[in-house]
């Protein structure tokens, strides 16, 4: 049997000249340590035996640093048994001792690498700095965005997460930007709320976007804004177009909506450069882009895109022209629409008469007419919806004797047409933007509310409230609280201008009070409450101090409602002071 010999002994681990190492199968391989052997090779031979195992691949000349017994007890200090075969124990030793001993080694022998390029500078943001009063309210604001929400209800502490948005609005304003220490954090936040990106980007500047270039998971805040983490300028014509040429979807996407907001003949001259060779997906949401700036101008190009093989671009582009009520497509739809519907003479009264369509024909269908309906829908009554509200509403007053929007719509309608004809008018109203078919089909607030897909529908009403001025639509959203409380006008708060304007606040206070006097059941109310926290004036805390008293609770109404009442008025009234004092410290000074 081969044996190894040791020639030296250092303060380091004794390892032989010599270390034979005999595999499981027999066969044996002899690498020789010091200066007739490689390092490299010694630590191949370590690494190889460590892997199978001592016991199937057995480096049998090492050796243990000092005298005495081996690792399991009965081996001597050379690792030997005394039937001369190698214990597990003092092998297992010796090899991770032989393991240090050339660790050391092999980095003692590494040389430096060349160091990475450093990152170029964060550039300059012009913007002013913020107050040192707001600097410390972002980061209260950004730490209480992470911070564990309490089981059950939330107390009467403001929801500091739900204050952030409104706060890098007020920032935005006063053109403020963002402390180089809290864009971490800032960008954290963005990543984990979409709602908050467009605005957290906005207020985090161009070394917001140099900072995410560093980390993948910010990735997010570079989609659309070019490969260098910005856009080139939209004048700059050959910066626009190598990134138009080479950029990604996203990157393209972000170019066309800059350049069209800067100049909409240049952002559609830039479609139109390689609109034939784009894919149909992508053809789709780069019309959705001509949105912006939308125009008579654009209407020849639209037009020809009503000829597109793909069936969701030609209808985007029926829906963008019906937009344009001057355009060729509008004049189609409204010659179509004024034979379906019509005055019934037959009737003893005046009354709208309605003929739908019988089939949708191939002209129809270039037109954006889509020709098999959602399932659910009939035929006729979808090809009508699609018909009335492509047409431009400025051809229903000549068609009904001269009448005004209110009275178009107050008349009755044959045949159980009504809401759907009253429903495709809604549609055309928000298209088209029309405030008055806008006014004329939301009708009286005190009209009760209802499900059904006409005027009545409180999604309907959302949106054609958005037409109107903020001082008519909060004062219409006021005077419907007040006729139907509260559990109806979640929907049509939300599209009220921040903060309400007093006859709104004073409805929604005096609708809040009412639901607590009478005992209603709290938790249904949270929705509102939360809303009330980010909307109401915060001069209403006056109003609101003497409603945080906890009531009498009677028999008859909910346990444990008054202490939720209590509750959720001194955190109503918290968050108010809390917004008052992000406004004092974003206000600069006169």
């Amino acid at each position: 049997m081969d044996t190894a010999t040791t020639t030296s002994a250092t303060a380091a681990p004794e390892v032989a000249d010599t270390v034979t190492v005999r595999a499981a199968d027999g066969d044996e391989g002899r690498t020789t340590v010091g200066s007739s052997a490689t390092p490299d090779r010694l630590w191949e031979e370590l690494v190889t035996s460590a892997l199978l195992g001592t016991d199937r691949r057995t480096p049998t000349g090492l050796t243990r640093p000092t005298g005495g017994e081996a690792a399991d007890g009965g081996a001597a200090a050379d690792g030997k048994t005394a039937g001369g075969s190698t214990a597990a124990g003092g092998t297992a030793g010796a090899l991770l001792d032989a393991a240090a001993l050339h660790t050391v080694r092999r980095r003692a022998g590494l040389r430096p690498g060349p160091a990475a390029p450093p990152p170029e500078p964060a550039p300059e943001d012009p913007r002013v700095p913020l107050p040192e009063a707001a600097r410390r309210r972002l980061d209260q604001l950004l730490a209480g965005r992470t911070a564990p929400s309490p089981a059950g209800r939330r107390g009467a502490a403001p929801d500091l997460a739900e204050l952030l948005p409104q706060w890098l609005a007020l920032a935005e304003g006063h053109g403020y930007k963002a402390p180089a220490a809290a864009l971490p954090a800032l960008l954290d936040a963005a990543r984990a709320r979409t709602d908050l990106r467009p605005s957290a980007l906005r207020f985090a500047g161009p070394r917001g976007l140099w900072l995410a270039r560093l980390n993948p998971e910010w990735r997010f805040a570079l989609r659309g804004t070019g490969a260098a983490g910005a856009l080139p300028s939209p004048r700059d014509a050959e910066g626009v177009r190598a990134l138009w040429d080479e950029g990604l979807f996203a990157e393209r996407v972000a170019l066309l909506a800059a350049v069209r907001n800067d100049d909409p003949a240049a952002g559609l001259a830039l479609l139109a450069s390689t609109w034939a060779t784009e894919r149909a997906e992508d053809r789709l949401m780069f019309l959705d882009s001509l949105r912006a700036g939308l125009s008579g101008a654009d209407e020849e190009f639209l037009e020809a895109a009503l000829g597109d093989r793909s069936r969701n671009v030609r209808a985007t582009a029926s829906e963008l022209l019906s937009a344009l009520p001057a355009s060729a497509l509008a004049g189609r739809m409204a010659a179509r629409a004024l034979t379906c519907v019509g005055l019934d003479r037959t009737a003893d009264v005046p009354t709208i008469g309605v003929e739908a369509p019988h089939e949708c024909d191939a002209a129809m269908r270039r037109d954006g007419v889509v020709a098999v309906p959602p399932a659910g829908r009939g035929e006729r009554s979808w090809w009508l919806g699609r018909i009335v509200e492509s047409a431009p509403l400025s051809c229903w007053p000549a068609r009904f004797g001269g009448r005004a929007p209110e009275e178009i719509v107050a008349l009755p309608v044959a045949d159980g047409w009504r809401d759907e004809l009253h429903a495709a008018w809604c549609r055309a109203a928000v298209r088209q933007r029309d405030a008055d078919w806008s006014r004329a089909l939301l009708g009286p607030p005190a009209i009760p509310p209802a499900t059904g897909p006409g005027t009545s529908s409180l999604a309907e009403r959302a949106r054609l409230l958005s037409m109107l001025s903020p001082e008519e639509r909060a004062l219409w959203v006021a005077r419907f609280v007040a006729a139907h409380g509260l559990s109806e006008a979640f929907q049509l708060l939300g599209v009220c201008a921040v903060p309400w304007a007093e006859p709104l606040g004073e409805a929604v206070i005096d609708a809040l009070d009412i639901a607590r006097e009478a005992g209603g059941y709290p938790w249904s109310f949270s929705g509102v409450m939360g809303l009330a926290e980010r909307c109401l004036d915060p001069e209403a805390v006056g109003r609101l101090e003497p409603l945080t008293a906890r009531p009498d609770e009677a028999e008859d109404i909910v346990p444990g409602a008054g202490g939720y009442w209590s509750e959720a008025f001194r955190r109503l009234v918290s968050t108010l002071r809390l917004r008052a004092s992000i406004r004092a410290e974003l206000t600069p000074p006169t």
